[in-house]
């Protein structure tokens, strides 16, 4: 999809705070409120927006815990790699899951409660899928820098 330069910073603003009224949206972006309108409906119809959502800070929701779990399969089947993609998919504590290269297959982002809830999740989640060969844990001690914002501006 070919941006003007209003449509970036359309899509840049509605990246900072999409809860900004039209006229606010249309200002920014120096378009008109109906223009403005169409474009965020052709956006969302294009699936450039994909959804728009309330981000919730983990340790204030009462998650203690986030590790970055990388995963290495048993065998790189197409097979095994649905399955486990699948599995994954429905495990509410994997807010992220990354298919990577190296020694590793996929990168997990897993919130939890405890460290109790993660021994718990870890081994009945995923040690036990019979895709995995093996897991390792890295735990979050902070978080520098999170953003769901591109660079399109």
């Amino acid at each position: 999809m070919k941006l003007s330069r209003a449509d970036r910073r359309l899509l840049d603003a509605l990246q900072q705070d999409a809860t900004r009224s039209q006229a606010e949206l249309a200002d920014i972006s120096g378009m008109s409120r109906t223009s403005c309108w169409r474009r965020i409906r052709d956006f969302e119809e294009s699936g450039l927006i994909d959804r728009q959502v309330a981000l919730l800070d983990p340790h204030e929701a009462g998650f203690q815990i986030q590790v970055l779990l990388a995963v290495a399969m048993t065998e790189h089947t197409d097979e095994n790699r649905h399955d486990f993609e699948r599995h994954v998919a429905l495990l509410p504590e994997v807010t992220e899951c990354f298919s990577v290269s190296g020694e590793r297959d996929y990168l997990l982002h897993v919130v939890v409660r405890d460290m109790n809830a993660y021994n718990t999740f870890l081994n009945s989640q995923i040690l036990r899928h019979s895709a995995v060969r093996s897991a390792s844990s890295t735990f979050v001690l902070r978080r520098v820098k999170y953003t769901t914002r591109l660079p399109i501006a």
